[in-house]
């Protein structure tokens, strides 16, 4: 991936969206790209394992947990991102199993870790509009992710 955030903010000043700095990579590639396709979790991250199990395509997946303190990824979701072809997850949440998912080859961007799993509270919702980190995430935008940020626009930008 020849991009860096730096350079798409510059080049593309007045029409990127960029995230608040408040998230952390864990995963096994440290740089992302790609349209992204939203989950909505309140505790269970059943609706994400349903999206990470369909064909990624490329895309990075956007799951807003609210901040809750559960484990919305772990290891196990992140082997089957690898295996549907899955860029990337975005997490507003929490994250666990990080020294196993550091050596998986998707990219990994959480609030930071926590080791109690989520559990089956509430069914959540694909393919809705988020709103964290002082951003709008709507199905379809394009998310750029490496060491100096996050980065969305609402159309492809490379």
């Amino acid at each position: 991936m020849g991009f860096f955030t730096a350079d798409l903010c510059d080049e593309f000043f007045d029409s990127v969206r960029v995230l608040e700095p408040i998230f952390r990579s864990y995963g096994g590639l440290l740089k992302c790209e790609g349209e992204i396709a939203t989950v909505k979790l309140d505790e269970d991250n059943s609706e994400l394992i349903s999206l990470l199990k369909e064909e990624g395509r490329g895309r990075v997946v956007v799951a807003d947990a609210n901040g809750d303190y559960c484990a919305i990824v772990g290891d196990k979701l992140m082997g089957i991102a690898k295996k549907n072809g899955w860029s990337g997850i975005v997490v507003n949440g929490y994250v666990r199993d990080i020294v196993n998912t550091q050596n998986i080859e998707v990219a990994l961007f959480a609030l930071g870790t926590y080791p109690k799993k989520s559990t089956k509270k509430a069914k959540g919702q694909k393919g809705v509009d988020l709103n964290f980190a002082g951003v709008l995430f709507k199905e379809g935008d394009y998310l750029y992710a490496d060491e100096d940020g996050i980065v969305l626009s609402d159309k492809k930008l490379l």
